[in-house]
């Protein structure tokens, strides 16, 4: 393993914004994360599959008065989250190292006051449905650990998955969208604000060579 992922692996261990698999407060939090990490009651936003954080991070810049964490299963990726908050002197900002599939184990039901999957692997072969970030295994997921009428928030370049997550979404049962749109920063008003406001360094190379960004908003039942 190169020597520079060993140091960041090591710096994690020590960061307290860094909630993973050997710290004592792995596995614990859940119902627990406003008061015991937080310090504080502010509601609390989840961002899946964060890679870096950059969206976790922006979040929390626009919204001092939430609560944000970035998930993800990758350490060396948080570790560059952690490290931009911590520059940026951000206290309601952490991140959790664990699998999206493990989801109901890190929180409780109600918990969460929002999610925002931000470009999710599209896993394109039939084969992967089931671990495509809007299947409805995770939709259950996210209806259990969501408040009533919590919103949900994705932002994607591929089609597929933009088309995919439309069509489960329509068979789903009291699901209302509030928002879609196929080319989000070509749309103006108050409705597309919140999801043009953060750009991922990902994001701008796909706009850069003409790709536009899909942005769903939805609540469910």
């Amino acid at each position: 393993m190169p020597r520079v992922k060993l140091h960041r692996f090591a710096d994690n261990a020590t960061r307290p914004d860094v909630i993973e698999p050997g710290k004592s407060e792995f596995g614990t939090l859940a119902g627990r994360w406003r008061a015991d990490f937080f310090h504080n009651d502010h509601p609390l936003t989840l961002e899946m599959g964060c890679g870096k954080g950059e969206y976790t991070v922006g979040l929390a810049q626009r919204h001092a008065q939430r609560n944000f964490l970035g998930l993800d299963i990758k350490g060396e990726r948080l570790w560059s989250g952690s490290t931009r908050a911590a520059a940026l002197g951000l206290a309601n900002v952490g991140f959790v190292r664990a699998q999206a599939e493990a989801l109901t184990a890190q929180f409780s039901p109600g918990e969460l006051g929002e999610i925002w999957i931000t470009f999710p692997d599209p896993r394109p072969r039939d084969r992967d449905i089931k671990r495509r970030l809007t299947s409805p295994r995770f939709l259950n997921q996210y209806q259990e650990l969501l408040a009533a009428g919590a919103p949900l928030h994705l932002k994607t370049d591929n089609d597929g998955l933009f088309d995919y997550t439309l069509e489960i979404l329509a068979a789903r049962p009291g699901t209302a969208v509030e928002v879609s749109t196929r080319d989000l920063y070509a749309e103006q008003g108050p409705g597309f604000a919140e999801a043009q406001a953060i750009q991922t360094n990902f994001e701008g190379k796909y706009r850069a060579v003409g790709v536009p960004i899909k942005y769903l908003r939805f609540r469910l039942s």
